[in-house]
């Protein structure tokens, strides 16, 4: 027993006594694939160490899907802050693969604690340890990925040795295993895992026994899908892995040249209840550095906030990252910070994403439907049609890089993530600040601006994937001119000053009392960015003609940004 003990690193450095006490106390079980440790808001009363497998924790999402939080592996501990602090779990635990532990219940915990200083040493360490990465369970990243090929026409080891080699280039060392691997014993699985950054699991799933195995010693498993062909229903087998069950999954759409599509990703998506959608166009070589950074957990996210037209300055903060040489992975935002990340998410360099913005907002004010009031200000349509004719009949499943945006469930008090479905009329539901356009209704929602609820949607980023998050936030002050509502003129004396294409006074009242409320949780929310851009700005979030003095207060935000950047936190983009 204590050689098992000696073999799990926590131990190593307690004495021997305490050693042995904890032998006398110790309770070893297996733990197998896809059950439960423990559960989100139980007591804690145990405190844990893997001593072979790989867990998972994770909690509840905003949208009710699991949310990972991070993966437990052979010689990490489970559950110990909680068992301190007296407090229940804050994540779910399950087992992705068959896993052997070790328990010691709450009542011995106490007391060798408290008898051996040896051990609550190493555990005040390790405790230190999590505090410091933020989180007590983001652990290990995913290392072992299945790639399901649903057709037999996917070339599954020319798109492995394309994923090698963008991971060497990264140095990220690298291994793939298909059907020849298919009888392998797990201790020899094991050595392969232990030998490189990333294990990629090749399987048809044509190949039933292996297809089945690999995905059940997977941590992620990426179902290959050709956009010419539609999904077969039911999709994945019958018995699902841990992974499948935990929601684990993602749907990479291949593009063909020259071929007709068959089915809508969100078609794929929903037949595999994947999380998050990628697509792979041919030859294009962006796409597999995009994937290879996504697995090796060197992706890199951007989340932008509403503001009104002071927004325009994540357009600046964009350019600065891209001539930097920094590439965008994932994408984020709310209210107008949106529909610049859906953008960016489109594809659109840097002029067109300007040029675009220019037409939309600062060529005409779309605020300027006037009517007289009863859900709102402005009819609504203009706003209506810009998004229309940028963003046409997009899904956000089709877009090249994930995006998401937020909207307010005023029906339910709880914010709305949108992932698919119609891209315009999302972001519609995004910006309608109540008051001054219509509610979007979504059979009994009534959604309005995501600023409401939450302006700066930073951990849904991060709940979306593993590498470094940009976040550019134009919430500060400055945002709203006290003198328009010194002794203001009635609405006859301000058409009569300002004409009905500029917006009045209340306008600006709205947008700020929308967010208002959530100022101090903002600002708390906000640090979970690794690198936070505040551009400067002296810009009421109503001046919609100011574009140039916006984004160029982004752009240089973002230029002091980066060239103060540690070099610890730069080398996270190379």
């Amino acid at each position: 027993m204590a050689l098992g003990l000696r073999f799990l690193p926590f131990f190593n450095r307690v004495e021997k006594a305490a050693l042995s006490a904890v032998e006398a106390e110790v309770e070893w079980f297996c733990l197998p694939a896809g059950q439960t440790l423990f559960e989100e808001g139980e007591v804690a009363d145990s405190f844990y160490l893997v001593r072979s497998g790989a867990l998972a924790a994770f909690r509840t999402g905003a949208d009710a899907r699991p949310e990972l939080v991070g993966h437990i592996r052979a010689g990490e501990p489970i559950g110990e802050m909680a068992l301190v602090e007296d407090r229940p779990h804050s994540a779910s635990v399950y087992a992705l693969r068959d896993s052997e532990l070790v328990r010691l219940p709450k009542a011995a915990f106490d007391k060798l604690t408290n008898k051996h200083a040896s051990l609550m040493r190493e555990l005040s360490k390790m405790m230190l340890s999590r505090i410091r990465t933020g989180d007590s369970y983001r652990r290990s990243e995913p290392r072992v990925f299945a790639l399901i090929s649903t057709s037999p026409t996917i070339d599954l080891e020319y798109r492995s040795d394309l994923l090698k080699t963008a991971l060497k280039e990264m140095g990220v060392t690298s291994v793939s295993c298909g059907l020849e691997c298919a009888d392998w014993p797990g201790p020899k699985l094991d050595i392969l895992e232990a030998e490189h950054d990333i294990v990629i699991l090749q399987a048809r799933l044509g190949e039933s026994n292996w297809a089945r195995r690999a995905m059940a010693r997977a941590d992620r498993i990426w179902m290959l899908a050709r956009a010419d062909a539609r999904p077969s229903i039911p999709l994945m087998p019958d018995d699902p892995s841990p992974a499948a069950k935990l929601k684990l999954i993602d749907v990479v759409m291949v593009h063909n040249e020259g071929v007709r599509k068959a089915a809508a990703p969100s078609d794929w998506i929903n037949a595999a209840d994947a999380a998050r959608c990628f697509h792979w166009r041919q030859q294009n070589t962006s796409d597999v550095r995009h994937m290879a950074r996504t697995m090796a957990g060197k992706s890199v996210g951007l989340v932008l906030s509403g503001g009104g037209s002071r927004a325009y300055a994540h357009v600046g903060v964009i350019r600065a990252f891209k001539e930097a040489g920094v590439e965008f992975d994932f994408f984020g935002g709310a209210s107008m910070g949106g529909i610049i990340a859906a953008g960016a998410a489109m594809g659109w360099d840097n002029e067109e994403l300007e040029d675009r913005m220019r037409r939309a907002f600062v060529a005409s004010n779309p605020l300027s439907d006037w009517v007289m009031p009863v859900v709102s200000l402005t009819r609504g349509k203009r706003v209506d049609r810009r998004l229309k004719e940028h963003f046409g009949d997009v899904d956000i499943a089709e877009l090249p890089r994930p995006f998401f945006c937020v909207s307010s469930n005023l029906s339910t008090g709880a914010t709305r993530i949108h992932r698919s479905g119609s891209l315009s009329r999302a972001l519609r539901a995004s910006i309608a600040i109540p008051g001054l356009l219509p509610p979007i209704v979504d059979g009994d929602d009534v959604l309005v601006d995501g600023a409401v609820f939450n302006n700066f949607p930073i951990q849904e980023l991060k709940a979306y994937h593993r590498g470094v998050n940009v976040g550019s936030d134009v919430t500060r002050n400055n945002a709203i001119n006290a003198d328009d509502f010194r002794d203001p003129p009635n609405f006859a004396g301000w058409v009569a000053r300002h004409g009905l294409s500029d917006p009045p006074p209340i306008a600006s009242l709205l947008m700020r009392a929308a967010t208002a409320g959530t100022l101090e949780q903002h600002a708390l929310t906000r640090r979970a960015a690794d690198i936070l851009v505040l551009p400067e700005l002296n810009l009421d979030m109503r001046d919609w003609k100011r574009f140039d003095e916006a984004v160029e207060a982004g752009y240089t935000s973002a230029k002091q940004m980066l060239e103060q950047m540690p070099q610890a936190l730069a080398s996270r983009f190379s």
